[in-house]
């Protein structure tokens, strides 16, 4: 099976062509601040490099989010359409689940992924090998930092795999003796996400796929602030 994974959920894009679980060509730009202008020439640069063709692929694996709103709709919308117009699987990955699989398998130890939500916030959920198999034991949820510790087990090993920014670091000054920060982990790894893809079930409406938000925009909440009384309005139309 030939493989296109993309992620720009987070400030890094990344692009990975995989088949049959060998790593075909991988580019990771952590420069660039629009994805948008980046991610198809660089899909192009790779399938030439490997002398493919777009007919060739025969499914496009994305990071879903959550993530930045403007990254992860850029890499959504990219893998829409490519999988319409090419005719090929659609395949959503959770952000977090893939920077989870994206270190050596550790079943003695929870693997929480985070990204910084800013103000304290975190997108984070946890995760464990489970016959070898990578198993979701926390949802994929909007928390602030203080919150997320406080869920965490204190009786294990816990990873937390991320970046701890300053803010993060007042938020919770000492961390329990249990819990181990990996900052090198805290990057999608595109190679990851299609091992993850090549397993999982295609979407079965590909015009309906959405992002993983997990929270609404600033706009939106205090639209709804100024509005109390006519409830959540869906009114900016979602990828």
């Amino acid at each position: 099976m030939k493989i296109l994974a993309l992620d720009t959920s987070n400030h890094p894009m990344s692009v990975a062509l995989v088949e049959d679980d060998q790593l075909k060509a991988t580019t990771t730009l952590n420069t660039v601040r629009n994805h948008s202008i980046y991610v198809l020439p660089t899909i192009d640069e790779l399938m030439r490099r490997v002398n493919w063709e777009p007919t060739d692929l025969d499914r496009v694996v994305v990071a879903k989010g959550p993530g930045s709103y403007t990254g992860v709709r850029i890499a959504v919308t990219t893998a829409k359409t490519l999988a319409m117009t090419l005719g090929i699987d659609l395949v959503g990955i959770s952000s977090l689940a893939t920077i989870a699989a994206g270190i050596a398998p550790v079943t003695d130890t929870l693997l929480v992924p985070f990204f910084d939500a800013r103000r304290g916030n975190v997108f984070a959920g946890s995760y464990r090998y489970q016959n070898g198999q990578l198993t979701n034991i926390l949802p994929d949820g909007h928390f602030t930092f203080a919150e997320l510790i406080d869920q965490l087990p204190s009786d294990e090993p816990v990873y937390l795999l991320g970046e701890l920014t300053k803010k993060l670091q007042a938020a919770v000054p000492s961390l329990p003796a249990n819990i181990q920060v990996i900052e090198s982990a805290a990057m999608v790894s595109t190679f990851a996400l299609a091992k993850l893809g090549a397993k999982a079930q295609p979407v079965t409406n590909i015009d309906n796929f959405i992002p993983t938000y997990l929270r609404i925009t600033e706009a939106e909440a205090n639209w709804q602030k100024d509005h109390p009384n006519q409830g959540p309005i869906e009114y900016v139309k979602e990828v």
